[in-house]
């Protein structure tokens, strides 16, 4: 590694400069006690995405039982609704980001600023959001129903598509506001009550699946309707317990008094604004991304949906390692950095990496093996299966280049560098991925597998990118020191 670059900041002192020439093994081994503190952050979030992703497999083969169509109705919402999420998170992120650095500076008052900043920007992104389904929503989902689908087939699917996505709009309150309580006590390290509402959550959402979906012990039988008032209960479950959690003023003091005194200074607002608006950008841009890709394979036909549904819910379950080190990293680089550790910060986030790609190389070799079976388990038909398990070995062997680049990207938004992360991620899925989707699947012949591979694989530039980045410590920068 280069220490010429951090010899060179003034940030650094020449005994910190000193302590970071390394041997590479210890740049990409650490000792047993940052393995600790790496485990006490990321087991619990692994723990807790790993079920939910369970449980929303559990979720599509109940549905896939009642038909490939409602299972495509389900499918298509979830991806509309996917773009939500991922904006909610990305405009919650810009105010993760100095929660992160403020907890690890000690500055109690500056968490409070972020949460009251994150309190009116959900109401915000909600309300858009649910204005956009209400007004909007059969629009977008036509946009993923192919042109050769039979009209009885298309009507059904946007009638279901509909009835599941006005239902599920209700979940969209308490799950905005349980990210807000839960983001924050995340970024103080502790993740076990976040964890433990959510499986919770998910224990709900299983039993009230089963017995709204199939009309079980008395229970109507709703259907795909049934599925959508399960998560909604489930995401109302959730918010209770993590709210009541907070209450704990000794295990998290930065909520004492948060909503009693609801100011936000001018400047830590503008400061915040200036890092949530381009992160939400981010998301959204490439959620929307993901979003165009999907549809661009769905011009194959609708059974391309179904197939992607059921592989991209099976990868998420083996995924979650990579993205909870991931947001791991985004914790600890993040603390070390307003702690001002800036070595500790570069240190910690190669160790983080090396352990991410050595995890996904075993993760990825275990779902390419398993990959012809996990289909057989949805009742669709055998091209579908067949099709479902081409997808998940792409997935497979992608994981590696997925893993090392969600580390790189985290990284870089640890110390407040938003607008690189743009170029990096969502800019690369639109001027690279988006262009080669949709050329391959309008304008040529090639199956639709080998286009989801090619596109897969364009993720090594960006891996190339994120190595560069990291490497020359660009990221490096404590933005709460002088707040």
């Amino acid at each position: 590694m280069n220490t010429e670059v951090i010899q060179n900041e003034p940030s650094f002192t020449e005994e910190e400069a000193r302590k970071y020439k390394l041997s590479l093994r210890e740049c990409i081994l650490g000792d047993r006690h940052f393995y600790k503190k790496v485990a006490a952050v990321v087991l619990p979030i692994i723990v807790q995405n790993t079920l939910s992703n369970i449980v929303s497999l559990l979720d599509n083969v109940m549905v896939g039982q009642v038909g490939t169509v409602p299972m495509s109705a389900v499918a298509i919402v979830n991806q509309l609704f996917f773009v939500v999420y991922l904006c909610i998170w990305g405009s919650l992120s810009g105010a993760g980001i100095y929660g992160t650095q403020y907890y690890g500076k000690g500055d109690i008052d500056g968490m409070q600023t972020t949460i009251r900043f994150k309190i009116v920007d959900i109401i915000f992104v909600l309300t858009v959001a649910i204005l956009v389904f209400i007004f909007a929503g059969n629009a977008l989902v036509k946009l993923y129903i192919s042109s050769d689908t039979s009209p009885e087939d298309a009507a059904e699917t946007l009638r279901l598509a509909r009835q599941y996505m006005l239902i599920m709009l209700i979940g969209f309150i308490p799950f905005g506001f349980g990210q807000v309580l839960a983001g924050t006590m995340r970024e103080s390290g502790k993740t076990m009550l976040p964890m433990k509402a959510s499986i919770t959550a998910m224990f709900v959402n299983f039993v009230f699946n089963a017995l709204l979906i199939f009309g079980l012990l008395g229970f109507p039988k709703l259907g795909v309707c049934g599925a959508a008032v399960a998560t909604v209960i489930s995401r109302f479950v959730e918010f209770a317990i993590i709210a009541f959690g907070a209450k704990n003023k000794e295990k998290y003091p930065f909520f004492r008094g948060v909503l009693k005194n609801f100011r936000i200074p001018k400047e830590s607002f503008i400061a915040i604004f200036m890092k949530s608006l381009p992160l939400l950008i981010n998301e959204c841009m490439w959620a929307l991304g993901m979003a165009v890709l999907l549809q661009c394979y769905s011009v194959r036909g609708l059974a391309v949906i179904a197939a992607m549904n059921i592989s991209n819910t099976i990868a998420q379950i083996f995924n979650e390692v990579f993205i909870s080190l991931g947001n791991a990293t985004s914790i600890i680089c993040g603390q070390e950095l307003g702690a001002n550790r800036l070595v500790e910060a570069r240190r910690s986030s190669w160790r983080i990496m090396s352990l991410s790609i050595v995890t996904c190389i075993g993760l990825g070799g275990i779902l390419f093996m398993i990959s012809s079976f996990i289909p057989h388990i949805y009742n669709v038909e055998p091209e579908i299966k067949e099709m479902a398990s081409d997808f998940i070995k792409v997935l497979g062997i992608c994981m590696p280049i997925n893993g090392f680049a969600n580390i790189a990207y985290f990284t870089i938004r640890s110390g407040g560098r938003v607008f690189i992360t743009i170029l990096f991620d969502s800019c690369f899925t639109w001027v690279v991925s988006v262009p080669a989707a949709y050329l391959l699947a309008h304008f040529t012949k090639i199956p639709v597998l080998e286009i989801y591979l090619f596109v897969s694989l364009l993720e090594l530039g960006k891996c190339f990118v994120g190595f560069m980045m990291v490497k020359k410590g660009i990221w490096v920068r404590n933005i709460v020191q002088n707040m």
